[in-house]
């Protein structure tokens, strides 16, 4: 996303989102950049997994932006079958979303079918690559980061 080429001071925007991408990554969200066949990124996408449930904002552009609550045990988690909650919009607009969106996991919802919960999730990262992201810390105190034997693709 393209803000302005102006250096010295970032326009007022551009702070804000700056700002709500360091809230995700204070919650616990891991963020990739996955790219096309040339290694040009296509998205930042970002990841967080918590409780039974898998977070996910895709950032296309300043205003193509999808953020998606699944149940964990989602085989796809770029095209999920089960959606708990979704928007679409502005940066703006769907950041503070989710931002708002609260961690606990609504009563009567659909569980996760595994007895522990889920541990993580496959993150593409690059044309036909992945990466493993583990569970953030939270009510059962798992770890957040990834692990994919040396090729982290995340940063945060």
């Amino acid at each position: 996303m393209t803000f302005s080429a102006d250096t010295t001071a970032p326009p007022a925007e551009a702070r804000g989102v700056e700002e709500r991408l360091h809230e995700l990554i204070s919650r616990g969200y891991q963020f990739v950049h996955p790219t096309d066949a040339d290694g040009a990124v296509v998205a930042v996408v970002g990841v967080r997994v918590h409780d039974d449930v898998v977070d996910v904002v895709k950032l296309h552009a300043e205003n193509d932006v999808h953020a998606v609550r699944m149940p964990g045990d989602e085989a796809d988690i770029m095209a999920p079958g089960t959606v708990l909650w979704q928007s679409t919009g502005t940066v703006h607009e769907v950041l503070d979303k989710l931002i708002a969106l609260p961690d606990e996991y609504p009563s009567g919802a659909p569980a996760s079918s595994g007895e522990a919960g889920v541990s993580g999730c496959w993150v593409p990262v690059g044309s036909g690559t992945s990466t493993w992201l583990r569970k953030s810390g939270g009510k059962s105190g798992g770890k957040s980061g990834g692990d994919s034997g040396g090729r982290s693709g995340l940063s945060g």
